[in-house]
């Protein structure tokens, strides 16, 4: 089994990198896993709480989760992968089941932040994108896919996610195997990743 992290700043465009990778495997080959699904649980709180608490600190993953959960995927057991829900911002009752496959891609922006999670990669990736650019599509995304407002977004973004992209997230460019801008250019960097992909499978 070869695992894979992607990481990089919110809007960085991390989910264009991993379907240029998943395009390359067939169906059975491959699977993701979203940092996303392993927010801490958080049902002990109100939901005024929880819209308080800082989802782009280190601290708010589930890292212990994350970590059993790619041990054992490794040995060939199956998951149960939690749902989370951004508009709730918390966990739902539901898990998705995920069986082991050849290539496991795991992204999200802090999953090169636990020393622990980046031993269990075979390569370490950061998708690299102009800060503006990034605040561009967090503003798209958050305002059709979460339901927040542009006000809410860009209070978050100056509060919290550029703060933390600068403490934590834009640090671990330096545990990365592979720095891949998100542009144009970038064929070369995905090339790459496919080759090693290939050989490791071989």
């Amino acid at each position: 089994m070869l695992i894979i992290g992607i990481a990089g700043g919110t809007g960085c465009g991390k989910t264009t990198v991993v379907n240029q990778i998943v395009n390359e495997l067939s169906e059975n080959e491959v699977s993701v896993i979203s940092q996303d699904s392993y927010y801490k649980d958080t049902s002990h709180l109100t939901y005024d709480e929880r819209t308080l608490i800082n989802f782009d600190h280190p601290q708010s993953i589930d890292f212990d989760l994350l970590g059993e959960h790619l041990l054992a995927l490794r040995k060939g057991e199956t998951i149960q992968q939690p749902v989370y829900s951004f508009v709730a911002h918390n966990r739902t009752n539901e898990t998705i089941a995920m069986q082991p496959t050849k290539v496991i891609i795991v992204e999200g922006i802090l999953i090169l932040t636990n020393p622990t999670i980046r031993d269990l990669f075979d390569i370490k990736i950061y998708v690299h994108t102009d800060s503006d650019e990034r605040l561009i599509r967090r503003l798209k995304r958050d305002i059709a896919e979460r339901g927040r407002d542009m006000e809410e977004v860009l209070d978050r973004y100056q509060k919290t996610l550029k703060p933390m992209h600068q403490q934590f997230i834009e640090p671990t460019k330096e545990y990365a195997d592979l720095i891949i801008p998100n542009n144009n250019y970038n064929n070369v960097a995905i090339g790459i990743v496919r080759t090693f992909i290939k050989e490791r499978l071989n």
